[in-house]
């Protein structure tokens, strides 16, 4: 399977309620795409479509970046877990040296190729898993809506822990998922994120900007 044909052929191109400057190729009704990922998982292995939706805390985080420039301006940025790209671009689109979106589902790193250039913007997408590693290189590091599980919540929390320690800034989007940490943050901004009730349990989630602090 092509993931490039399949993100074309599953997905509208769409504006994410808290970030409008931002188009993405996004589901356009949950269950046709689920359907459609279920189906391939069983013959191809293939990943849920967590890329094809604008999650809340990833759009706190897009919405922060473009709010506050300078917070990437001239800088190197890496986006971990990025899903869509919609925090790389808007890193990118807020003045970033380069950005690189880190994701290793392959039909999100096509997502992320096709949204780049929706957005006049160049993304390098990163295949590789960079959670585990001592990342250098990068002066911001951030992370949207990672914190819906555990594994993925502590990987990701510690690669942020760790660029903090190294005098760089790290950030975090959350909406309140049940695995953000309770120490160890400070808050940056706080917004109202309008949602889909066949996303979330409400139609409208917190989300918040969170800058991590070393262990």
């Amino acid at each position: 399977m092509d993931p490039a044909a399949f993100v074309r052929g599953n997905t509208a191109i769409a504006a994410p309620p808290l970030v409008p400057e931002i188009r993405l190729h996004l589901a356009t009704e949950v269950t046709p795409i689920w359907q459609a990922t279920e189906e391939s998982l069983a013959r191809f292995g293939t990943p849920p479509p967590f890329w094809a939706f604008a999650w809340a805390g990833g759009q706190a985080l897009a919405r922060y970046l473009l709010d506050h420039p300078e917070t990437v301006a001239g800088k190197e940025v890496l986006d971990i877990c990025s899903g869509s790209g919609i925090v790389a671009i808007a890193a990118a689109k807020a003045g970033a040296a380069s950005a690189v979106a880190a994701e290793i589902d392959p039909f999100a790193a096509a997502a992320i190729a096709l949204n780049a250039p929706l957005n006049g913007v160049s993304i390098t997408v990163e295949t590789r898993d960079m959670l585990d590693r001592t990342v250098i290189g990068w002066s911001v590091v951030l992370a949207g809506d990672v914190c819906y599980e555990a594994p993925m919540a502590s990987r990701a929390i510690g690669l942020l822990r760790r660029i903090a320690a190294r005098g760089r800034l790290a950030l975090l989007g959350d909406p309140g998922r049940a695995y953000l940490p309770r120490e160890g943050l400070i808050e940056r901004a706080r917004y109202t994120v309008p949602t889909s009730r066949e996303l979330e349990d409400r139609e409208a989630r917190e989300g918040v900007v969170w800058e991590v602090l070393p262990e």
